[in-house]
């Protein structure tokens, strides 16, 4: 799945495709949590930390820095999480594609994500998220 976005030919600001590295990319979430969701994965569709080339790990880790610092610089949150779920049992929904998710968070926001219908209300359009997030994306 992720990696027919990466690969699908759509301009970056269609896609929602934030980065491109060699062997990893990042992309918001089409279901955020919070404004700027941001994913980061290996281009290459693997289900484990354990899976990945020496080269997929260090630039999957260094592009989840700059993620997390471009959502710092975007959106002044009061932390960041940063996390992965490995496994259908650990809660990942596309187990075949690892995938880390890098989250605003704000002091008193309760740590709960509300859904209606299966529908989130955040304050800006992905649109606006990636275009945020594109201007302070680090060099």
């Amino acid at each position: 799945m992720f990696s027919a976005v990466e690969q699908s030919g759509l301009p970056d600001e269609e896609s929602f495709v934030l980065h491109r590295g060699s062997t990893a990319f990042a992309m918001l979430n089409i279901y955020p949590y919070t404004s700027g969701h941001t994913m980061v994965m290996p281009k290459r569709p693997v289900g484990s930390l354990a899976d990945l080339t020496d080269a997929e790990h260090a630039e999957l880790w260094s592009m989840v820095r700059d993620a997390v610092a471009a959502i710092e610089a975007a959106y002044l949150p009061g932390g960041v999480n940063v996390g992965l779920n490995q496994g259908r049992a650990a809660g990942a929904g596309i187990p075949e594609h690892l995938h880390v998710h890098c989250v605003a968070r704000w002091t008193g926001d309760t740590n709960f994500m509300t859904a209606t219908a299966g529908v989130r209300v955040l304050p800006e359009a992905l649109a606006e998220s990636w275009a945020k997030l594109r201007e302070h994306w680090p060099a």
